[in-house]
């Protein structure tokens, strides 16, 4: 079989039949050998036994939620190529060829782009058309290599086999996000073609919730980009620190009127250390989602870690401690040459800090590099031929025993 449709389905008696009935009609017309599946969430209103009448096997999805009733649907697929969309006859299934032309051609992704094929008035609510999709969609695009200018269309078309070798995890309407963002980084072959958004045909509210929902999605894009949840602000972080701390440390700063004294210096401190911990975390995050595969090998942060072995850390952070020991030091003679009494804020911070500071990123970086040699230590996996192989000598020795038998 060429072709399964899949529709995830919550109540939706008003228009699944109209829904399979396109679809049908449509792989009719174009000799498509295919058919649809109503990926089932739990309807208790008849959408099932409606579906069935319309020409759909449908397929009960015990889990809840948007993205895991499209994977159970997909994983319940005969077709070598699948399309999804909603169930709820917004989207154009009377127009599916498009979608396969493409995967014939050797697409392994076809998004539906609504902005360029046309949105009917009534059909997106203005939150959703200026704001929501193209601000997540931009926020998609600047933090993964895509060019998809549509990320939430609920219209596309896929390789079965290539979507399931994702290993795709979220249940919400995240799900969305997280195929377009899985291809790309795994280097399928994603394209886009326009296709046309019309109001739904149900009475009801949507089960989509325009605040918690968006939350989901840009919360799915900052965990899979450690560079801007983490690098990025990081970096600038103790950027900014280190310039203010530089300055700081050989004697107040006045623009115009204003005064900058041994106070913005500790926050300054504060800022090179909460930067270089972030720093650190997206290094964390990259070698952990590389090596458990939730996102694929970066090859710059293997040549770092290749680069900046357990030795070397324990090396730098030695340096840094020794740093910091000889500014405590220099502190300690300060305050012997006042005798060991009251001393100036002013004067004995810019040595205590600057030292306080180097002393703790020193157990940083060492906690750092033991648990980076941790995360790095890569575990023997069962490769398929590996299963082959001992499956056929069992065999093997099942056939011994039973000849001696």
């Amino acid at each position: 079989m060429e072709l399964t449709v899949v529709m995830p389905c919550l109540n939706e008696a008003e228009t699944v039949e109209i829904c399979v009935r396109k679809a049908l009609t449509s792989m009719r017309e174009h000799g498509i050998d295919g058919e649809v599946v109503i990926a089932d969430n739990g309807s208790t209103d008849g959408s099932q036994q409606l579906a069935r009448d319309a020409g759909a096997r449908v397929v009960h999805v015990d889990e809840k939620g948007y993205g895991n009733a499209l994977i159970g649907g997909v994983r319940a697929a005969r077709g070598k190529y699948v399309i999804m969309g909603d169930a709820d006859d917004s989207y154009d299934f009377t127009n599916l060829l498009p979608f396969v032309e493409q995967l014939r051609d050797g697409a392994e992704l076809v998004m539906g782009n609504r902005f360029r094929g046309g949105i009917a008035p009534g059909a997106m609510p203005p939150l959703h058309r200026y704001l929501g999709n193209p601000v997540l969609s931009f926020i998609g695009r600047l933090f993964f290599p895509s060019e998809i200018g549509d990320f939430h269309c609920g219209l596309r078309g896929f390789r079965r086999d290539s979507i399931l070798r994702l290993g795709l995890q979220t249940g919400g309407m995240e799900f969305a996000s997280e195929m377009v963002v899985k291809a790309t980084l795994q280097g399928l072959d994603v394209r886009e073609v326009p296709t046309t958004l019309s109001p739904d045909g149900r009475s009801r509210p949507p089960h989509l919730r325009s605040w918690r929902d968006g939350w989901r999605h840009l919360r799915f894009l900052l965990l899979y980009s450690p560079r801007w949840l983490f690098f990025i602000p990081g970096l600038v972080l103790m950027s900014l620190g280190l310039l203010a701390g530089a300055a700081l440390t050989f004697g107040p700063v006045y623009i115009g009127k204003l005064a900058f004294d041994v106070d913005t210096l500790v926050g300054a401190s504060a800022m090179v250390v909460i930067g270089f911990q972030a720093v650190l975390f997206a290094l964390f995050t990259k070698v952990y989602a590389a090596e458990e595969g939730f996102l694929p090998e970066d090859r710059r942060i293997r040549k770092l870690v290749d680069i900046v072995t357990l030795e070397k850390g324990l090396l730098a952070g030695g340096a840094l401690a020794i740093a910091g020991l000889a500014g405590l030091g220099a502190s300690l003679a300060h305050w012997g040459g006042r005798n060991f009494g009251e001393l100036i804020p002013a004067e004995s911070l810019r040595l205590v800090v600057p030292s306080a500071t180097a002393f703790v990123m020193s157990f940083q970086t060492i906690f750092a590099s033991l648990f980076i040699s941790i995360l790095g230590i890569r575990r023997s996996r069962e490769t398929p031929a590996d299963i082959a192989a001992s499956a056929a000598e069992e065999a093997a020795q099942a056939v011994n025993r039973e000849s001696v038998a």
